[in-house]
């Protein structure tokens, strides 16, 4: 079978770089055409600088990356160091990357590709706020039918939100973004925190994937222990969720995922709920359905998937 065609879009981040180690240790199943950065977890300078040192780290320096907006559409920019440390990635000891940022800028770069591509062969995964994407489709609108699907991580309903009480940091950062390609038309997956808080990394998984003795597997280990440290109000155990990878998760083995086609869109106005995602889970409005909710998650072969596609990285 012919690999899926993917572009990465994220903010590094330790779970975005396990969704990204995921994906590239997933050939047989998964293409990485590019990597595009976005201001997010940190400052686009760090985030374009972690993810050089994720394909570095993954023996994959020939994927490349392209750095993309620094701020959201309307928003001022709210980053996330309280969880990921001052780099983004705290936690591994990763040397600064020798592979350089290539000169397009991501917008530019991803328009290019999806144009470029066959209609439906291009998967878009955010892992961040969606400002490069929505930008993209404001500037050239016929990308949209072009695109196979774009799965992201980011939202939330029945759990609440993360960075306020209702809205899910990813989409609060830039809610002006996720309406855009919520509405767009194009087929939408969207892994919430609903279905990421039943992906929890136990201390005991980490041991193993630190035991498995490649130095992609370590130094995820090491900045996963970091990332970890955070949560202690919310989690009753050690056990924390890698919310990113949710993504990489879907595309290999989406059986492992309860979902539902519900409407959703962002809320874009209140100052109390601005960044929301609205789902319609009962569909009581009788509005189209426009986005594919993954409520949970099935741990076990995630988590062995996971282990196994990480660890076969150098």
């Amino acid at each position: 079978m012919t690999p899926r065609k993917i572009i990465i879009d994220t903010d590094p981040g330790q779970d975005d770089a396990f969704a990204i180690l995921f994906a590239l240790g997933s050939p047989q199943d998964l293409e990485v055409v590019g990597i595009t950065t976005v201001g997010g977890n940190v400052p686009l300078s760090l985030t374009t600088k972690n993810a050089l040192k994720v394909v570095e780290l993954a023996g994959r320096p020939d994927v490349p990356v392209f750095a993309g907006c620094p701020a959201p559409m309307v928003k001022k920019l709210m980053t996330a160091e309280y969880v990921h440390g001052e780099t983004g990635l705290d936690g591994a000891e990763l040397p600064e990357p020798v592979t350089p940022v290539q000169d397009e800028h991501a917008v530019n770069w991803m328009v290019r590709t999806i144009m470029a591509a066959s209609e439906g062969e291009i998967t878009v995964c955010t892992l961040g706020p969606m400002t490069n994407l929505a930008m993209a489709m404001t500037m050239e609108p016929r990308i949209i039918p072009r695109i196979r699907e774009v799965v992201l991580m980011g939202g939330g309903f029945f759990e609440g939100g993360n960075a306020t009480p209702a809205a899910e940091f990813n989409i609060f950062v830039d809610p002006h973004a996720a309406h855009k390609v919520f509405h767009s038309g194009v087929p939408v997956t969207m892994a919430p925190i609903d279905c990421t808080y039943t992906a929890q990394m136990t201390p005991e998984w980490l041991g193993t994937l630190r035991a498995t003795g490649s130095r992609a597997a370590l130094e995820a280990a090491n900045m996963a222990e970091f990332y970890c440290q955070y949560g202690d109000h919310k989690f009753p155990t050690k056990a924390r969720p890698i919310h990113d990878a949710c993504v990489t998760g879907y595309l290999l083995s989406p059986k492992i995922y309860e979902q539902r086609q519900c409407y959703v869109t962002v809320d874009i106005s209140s100052s109390e709920t601005i960044g929301m995602t609205v789902v319609d889970w009962w569909h009581v409005t009788g509005k189209e359905k426009n986005v594919n909710v993954l409520r949970r998650i099935d741990p076990a072969p995630f988590f062995d998937l996971m282990l196994e596609r990480i660890s076969a990285l150098p």
